[in-house]
This record gives structure tokens, C-alpha cells and sequence, in this order.
């Protein structure tokens, strides 16, 4: 049945909103759309250029298609709010900047606070065997005579220089030398006995 006019009162109303423009280009809206009729005709035309800006922006596809999927969401929710729709499309590319740009702030607070990482700690094996070695070295040392064991502790452990090591002792360099060296062949002596 033809469209006819109603007697005098112009043509039958209708709701522009669900009206799509017939001619509309790469996008551009040139009349009023609904939010979901805008939202898919922007979405499948820009979605891709939009997700390349946000990628190269924040250097990551997956965070570059959260930032295009909620710029998205958000004209959606704003539609009713757009004063001019044929700039949709600059809507969006600015929506996109402005999160990408978030992203990257959050990231930079992120990594400001992050926690430091410990450094890599040996293994419990590790440990023990440290341990045990300690324990044979310590009882290895009981075993020297009381001067080289004062040497090589004051040497070894105290990180004490020769004449240090002499003042501390009470004797000559001399000596710190010859109680060292009895004192590490004697140690050595012992610890591969016990090996």
C-alpha cells in the first residue's frame, strides 16, 4: 500500500531517531541516530584505525582494544549528550587519546609502587650445605693452635689488614704473616681429612 499523506497535516510523523541516513559516509552521522545504530556504524568503520591509535599509543594490542571497547561504551552511554553527531568520530579518536593516556599514567603509578623484587635467594639445599660447611670449617678452626686461630679469624672474619691484625695481637707483622699461613695449611689439612 503507498505512503499517503494524512489530509492537511503533513506527512506522518516519524521517529528520527531510528532512522538511518541513507547516504551516510566512512561513519559521519548526518542526522540524529540512536546510540546502538551510531555506536555499529561507527564501530565497524573505526574500530580497527581507532585500535592502531590506542596501540601505538600505549605499546600493547590487548590494552589498545580495552581502551577502543570502553571509548566505545562510553559515546554509547553519552550519546543522548552528543550536540553534534557528525563529530562522533573525533568524539572517539579524543575518547581513545584520553585513556590511552590514563593507561599509561596508571602504569607509570603502578611501577612507581611496585614493590622491589628480593634478590634471587639460594635454594634451601643450598643452605644446608652452606651450613655445613660453616660447621666443619668452625670446628676445624677449634682444632688449631690459639695464636692461628686469632690470625685467620681477625683475617678472615674481622677483614682486619696485617697490622690491624699485629696491634690487635699484640705481636709483629711478621708473625701475623707465619700464624697465617701455619694456620690456613693446618685448616686446609684438616677439612680435606674430613671430606
Amino acid at each position: 500500500m503507498p505512503f499517503r499523506k494524512p489530509d492537511g497535516k503533513g506527512a506522518r510523523p516519524t521517529d528520527v531517531t531510528e532512522t538511518l541516513v541513507a547516504g551516510a559516509t566512512a561513519g559521519a552521522v548526518t542526522l540524529e541516530w540512536s546510540a546502538d545504530q551510531a555506536v555499529t556504524t561507527l564501530y565497524s568503520a573505526h574500530y580497527r584505525s581507532l585500535v592502531r591509535l590506542a596501540a601505538l599509543l600505549v605499546r600493547d594490542n590487548a590494552t589498545a582494544e580495552e581502551v577502543v571497547q570502553d571509548a566505545f561504551v562510553a559515546m554509547h552511554g553519552a550519546w543522548r549528550r552528543v550536540r553534534d553527531p557528525d563529530k562522533a568520530l573525533s568524539y572517539l579518536r579524543q575518547s581513545v587519546v584520553n585513556r590511552a593516556r590514563s593507561v599509561l599514567r596508571h602504569r607509570a603509578v603502578v611501577e612507581k609502587y611496585a614493590p622491589k623484587g628480593l634478590p634471587d635467594a639460594p635454594s634451601a639445599e643450598h643452605g644446608a650445605l652452606g651450613e655445613l660447611e660453616r660447621s666443619a670449617v668452625i670446628a676445624a678452626l677449634r682444632t688449631l693452635p690459639t695464636r692461628q686461630r686469632e690470625a685467620l679469624v681477625l683475617r678472615y672474619y674481622g677483614d682486619l689488614s696485617e697490622a690491624q691484625i699485629a696491634d690487635a695481637m699484640g705481636i709483629s707483622r711478621g708473625a701475623v704473616k707465619s700464624h697465617t699461613a701455619r694456620g690456613m695449611a693446618a685448616l686446609r689439612s684438616v677439612l680435606e681429612q674430613d671430606s
